[in-house]
């Protein structure tokens, strides 16, 4: 079973930028031992910092795959154009947050990706990603 794995922008500095809230580990670290734990599925990663490209992403998987777990980053506060590009492909989609989205600012509470996704899963650091292969099981 394809899953794409869809980090937002600003993730690619996992490891280095808050790491508080973070973590000190890198994303593609992470995502090695992902795939180790994983076997069943055949998992890709894409990060980019650009809404446009993401939601291009998006077309590109989300017809040929079974599913799509997605970390949109500040993207999911502000984009109704990944909202409408999830809502358009046949693919389920996870929605993740490596922090607790509602015990940070006020913004962070509202997601417009979360109402088009399967469900969400937020502030359990990296196994947030975890929890959501569980969920194409």
């Amino acid at each position: 079973m394809k899953i794409a794995i869809i980090n937002g922008p600003n993730l690619n500095l996992l490891g280095k930028r808050e790491q508080e809230i973070y973590g000190s580990e890198s994303f593609e670290d992470y995502f090695s031992e992902l795939k180790k734990k994983f076997p069943e599925f055949e998992l890709e990663y894409y990060q980019s910092n650009v809404e446009g490209i993401i939601v291009d992403y998006i077309h590109s998987v989300g017809f040929s795959h079974a599913g799509i777990i997605i970390n949109a980053g500040a993207y999911t506060h502000t984009s109704i154009a990944i909202a409408d590009a999830i809502a358009a492909v046949s693919a389920k989609a996870i929605e993740v947050h490596i922090s607790n989205i509602f015990s940070r600012e006020d913004y962070r509470h509202i997601s417009y990706l979360g109402a088009k996704c399967a469900g969400s899963i937020s502030g359990f650091g990296f196994k947030s990603y975890d929890l959501a292969l569980h969920g194409f099981k």
